[in-house]
């Protein structure tokens, strides 16, 4: 890069391009969130459940790199339509509980066709998107 950084069109900011690319996911998956009857945020809520379930809402906070207190109401929005339940812990009444009903499980066979529509789209091979997502993951990180 030899233009001065203050200088670089939108384009070429990475802060853009990434904000730009989530834009893009959100848009490419609202029809099917729609279908599910979800949002994206209920959606990783899910997908943290359907790795391990029966998690705290401090525990989803903290796989999401998110607070309590933005969880909290998306668990009580999916708690509505029976997706799952809470329940405070018996030993530390501070800490909520939530496990995935059957409902909640059910949507997850049908929230594969998510990966299957972002890889059709993209027209990248597996392998490119499993490197970027690696890469991405660790600027991140950094």
């Amino acid at each position: 890069m030899t233009t001065p950084p203050e200088t670089l069109p939108l384009d070429e900011h990475l802060c853009f391009a990434m904000y730009s690319a989530n834009i893009a996911f959100n848009r490419l998956y609202r029809p099917v969130l729609d279908e599910l009857g979800t949002t994206y945020p209920q959606y990783l809520v899910l997908s943290v459940l359907w790795e391990t379930d029966g998690r705290t809402i401090g525990e989803i906070a903290d796989r999401l790199s998110l607070e309590s207190s933005t969880v909290t109401p998306l668990v009580k929005r999916l708690e509505t339509p029976g997706s799952l339940g809470r329940a405070r812990n018996p030993g530390d009444a501070r800490q909520v509980n939530v496990s995935l009903t059957g409902k909640g499980r059910a949507i997850r066979a049908r929230a594969k066709c998510l990966t299957e529509t972002l890889l059709d789209r993209s027209g990248l091979p597996v392998a490119e998107m499993v490197r970027l997502n690696r890469d991405v993951a660790a600027l991140r990180d950094a």
